[in-house]
């Protein structure tokens, strides 16, 4: 049996992030089928099909899935899946939503967040903010998983274009009515998470309000990001801004900690990154066990020296 895997994207351009799900949907040893759901969305589907390692892209056209809500994708995904072996999703904000609805609606556990593909059967996940590593082994018929695109290599463009196939989107008869949220609106990615650089604040940054948009970033990098808990919490920084553990998992190139301190709920969002340079008064600050460079001081003397030598 084959492996489908859910495609990230905004109903007219292929997220990166869908190629690095396809490296690990190729480490389940079966051909890869490719879902592109949404409305509009035909140029997504065409895009998909020219990546390397997929048998076909079934594409499901409808306009209650502009939003890929979880309550239509669930009945899709569960309709579809009953021909699968196993359904991938990247661990977006997306898949997230989406993938424990359709793991219920199949009655069977899903598996979060994992980092690596031992078997078709057998997978690796961090567990405990990253502090320990668990491997599991699912004996339920169609595994349901979500993928840590971070820990994966993209896949490359294949020789030739996979072929389309639409699919009919089912009723949504498993779920509650689709005005049962009233959607409002999609803003724009805050960041793309394999930036080559990424500035992260904690809460200190709210003393100059360093989230400001005002200071645009660089070419190459990202908006300066949040500390998990303190800068959404104290209403100056947006949720969708969370690195960490609740927030989202990034992993660029540079990831510059300015003062943060390294709790564990941050570090497991961020870990990853190929080389980390802390900023902190704090010199005991756990951030500095983890950071490749560490600058001791205040962040608003440092960062504006920093900017005039860069």
């Amino acid at each position: 049996m084959a492996t489908l895997l859910i495609a990230e994207h905004d109903n007219t351009n292929l997220n990166e992030l869908t190629a690095r799900a396809l490296t690990a949907a190729r480490a389940m040893q079966s051909p890869v089928t490719l879902l592109v759901a949404g409305s509009n969305c035909q140029a997504v589907a065409e895009q998909a099909a020219g990546l390397g390692g997929i048998e076909r892209v079934l594409v499901a056209d409808a306009p209650h899935l502009a939003q890929q809500a979880a309550e239509p994708m669930g009945a899709l995904i569960a309709e579809l899946a009953q021909d699968f072996q196993a359904v991938l999703a990247v661990a977006s904000s997306t898949g997230k939503s989406v993938l424990p609805r359709a793991a219920a609606l199949l009655d069977v556990m899903q598996v979060s967040e994992v980092t690596k593909i031992v078997s078709p059967d057998t997978f690796v996940r961090p567990i405990y903010a990253g502090n320990a590593i668990e491997t599991i082994q699912s004996s339920d018929p169609i595994k349901v998983i979500t993928i840590r695109s971070s820990a994966f290599e993209p896949a490359g463009q294949g020789d030739a274009s996979a072929p389309i196939v639409a699919v009919p989107t089912p009723k949504t008869r498993h779920c509650r009515p689709l005005n049962a949220r009233n959607w409002r609106r999609r803003t724009g990615p805050i960041w793309d998470r394999r930036a080559s650089s990424f500035p992260g604040g904690g809460h200190s940054a709210r003393r100059k309000h360093s989230t400001s948009s005002s200071n645009p970033s660089p070419p190459n990098s990202v908006p300066l990001s949040a500390h998990p808990a303190p800068p959404s919490t104290s209403g100056y920084a947006g949720n969708e801004l969370q690195v960490g553990q609740t927030g989202k998992v990034v992993a660029p190139d540079l990831y510059i900690a300015c003062g943060i301190s390294g709790a564990i709920q941050h570090l497991a969002g961020m870990k990853d990154s190929r080389y980390i340079v802390a900023i902190n008064k704090d010199a005991d600050a756990p951030i500095f066990h983890v950071a490749d460079y560490g600058l001791v001081g205040d962040l608003f003397e440092i960062l504006p020296e920093l900017e005039s030598k860069l």
